[in-house]
Parts: C-alpha cells; sequence; structure tokens
C-alpha cells in the first residue's frame, strides 16, 4: 500500500514539474524540469521493479538516467555555446557603430 502512495506523489511531483517546464520563464528553468522529470522517471522505474519483483527494470532505469544526464549537459551545453556566440555578434556589431 506504500508503494502506491509513493507512485502517487511522485506522479504528482512530475506533474508539477511539467507545469514549471511550460511556463518556465527561463530557458533554465525548463532544462531544470526537464531534468527532474527525468529523474522522477527513475524513482518510478525503480518502485515499479520492486513492486513487481522485475530487477531488469533497474537496469532500463540506469540507462535512462545516464542518457537524461548525457542529454541535459548537451542541451545546457548548446544554450551557453549559442549565448556566448550572440554576446560575441553584438560586441562585434557595437564596434562597428
Amino acid at each position: 500500500m506504500l508503494y502506491y502512495a509513493v507512485i502517487t506523489a511522485l506522479l504528482a511531483t512530475t506533474l508539477l514539474a511539467l507545469v514549471r517546464a511550460i511556463l518556465g520563464p527561463s530557458v533554465y528553468d525548463r532544462v531544470l524540469a526537464v531534468n527532474m522529470i527525468g529523474t522522477k522517471t527513475v524513482l518510478l522505474l525503480a518502485v515499479v521493479s520492486f513492486l513487481y519483483g522485475r530487477p531488469d527494470f533497474l537496469d532500463l532505469a540506469l540507462a535512462y538516467a545516464l542518457i537524461n544526464f548525457i542529454g541535459v549537459l548537451a542541451v545546457l551545453e548548446f544554450f551557453r555555446s549559442r549565448a556566448m556566440r550572440e554576446a560575441a555578434e553584438a560586441a562585434e556589431a557595437a564596434e562597428e557603430d
């Protein structure tokens, strides 16, 4: 019975993270919310794995956690390099004026 409460709490916090991912206000808030959704998914897989007695789900949870981590790092690096490129272009445009 307690596992169903844990699953309900995980789904509720995932919904709250989804709201944060949609509303923003900044890109970094959205990326953090998507990372949180990924973490909650890993926890949900672990609970379901224990509930059904399927330890192979833990392998899936680990693989998903690694993909989530690498994906978040890639997205943050993309936004950081884009911001640096835009700042360099703005500085170059200011020098020309």
